[in-house]
């Protein structure tokens, strides 16, 4: 496409500010993660005076982070794993067959998302509490399990909306061809669509699993000391009478990682998958 002068120009003059208004806060982080205490709470500096790897260890001894990464770890990978899964068949049958309450189911797992996450906080702690109760033993409320319910109340609507786009984007002819050649229904899914929805699977899983990483509200209300995930546990550097800043920054730092690293990887089926999911055929 032709590009003129005043455009490139333009490009840049709005680029370059939404740069830094990214960039400043990410070298703020790191700079702040390199300081002892006394120079982060003294006057800043763009440069760390005494820069130090110490707050790096410190992260796991001041609060039980290797616990609160190992719970966001399990819980993400299964909620991820679950939608995954879920949606996978969900979608399949939205995009392949026509039944009885098709339309208006597809209309509710897309009306699901114009609510705010916060209004389903207070049922779903009624729900877990009341289900605890009648089961008589400790199974949703402040347990990883009732954070993987949870979290598949968020992830799966979307996962399946997205999917089904993706589905029907796929030619029934491959799904027919398989069927003609002896495969069930079940194995043209698994044969012919799922190698072709590539892309959108690994898309659903990173959405999936992101949404898990980083919830706050509904883990700092439905976990307890043993279950607490990362993004309630970093709020543990914090005291009534300190708190330790450049243990703050490192620990986000370090959380941040695993996201980070798996988006990179998964970029361009991320996006490949969003692109063709978010089109009808």
């Amino acid at each position: 496409m032709f590009e003129t002068k005043g455009f490139k120009v333009f490009r840049w003059v709005v680029l370059i500010p939404l740069a830094l208004f990214v960039l400043v806060p990410l070298y703020t982080m790191i700079t702040s993660a390199l300081k002892p205490m006394r120079d982060v709470l003294g006057t800043f500096q763009w440069l760390p005076a005494h820069p130090t790897f110490q707050p790096f260890a410190d992260i796991w001894t001041t609060v039980p982070l290797g616990r609160y990464f190992a719970n966001s770890l399990f819980v993400s990978v299964i909620a991820m794993v679950c939608s995954v899964i879920i949606a996978i068949f969900a979608s399949y049958a939205i995009s392949r067959y026509r039944f009885r309450g098709r339309g208006a189911f597809s209309g509710v797992v897309l009306a699901t998302q114009m609510f705010p996450g916060v209004l389903f906080l207070l049922p779903l702690f009624i729900i877990f509490v009341n289900l605890d109760r009648l089961a008589g033993a400790h199974l949703f409320y402040q347990t990883r399990l009732g954070l993987i319910v949870t979290y598949l109340t968020f992830t799966l609507p979307f996962s399946i909306y997205m999917l089904s786009g993706y589905f029907d984007g796929i030619p029934r002819d491959l799904d027919e061809a398989a069927r003609v050649d002896g495969t069930s229904a079940l194995g043209a899914l698994f044969r012919v669509v799922l190698p072709s929805a590539r892309p959108g699977i690994i898309a659903v899983a990173v959405y999936s699993f992101m949404t898990a990483w980083g919830e706050l509200l509904f883990a700092s209300a439905l976990t307890n000391a043993q279950t607490r995930t990362l993004s309630v546990g970093l709020q543990a550097y914090s005291s009534e009478v300190n708190v330790y800043w450049n243990q703050v920054m490192a620990a986000s730092l370090v959380v941040s990682v695993p996201v980070v690293v798996g988006f990179l990887v998964l970029q361009r089926y991320l996006v490949a998958g969003l692109t063709a999911g978010a089109v009808k055929a």
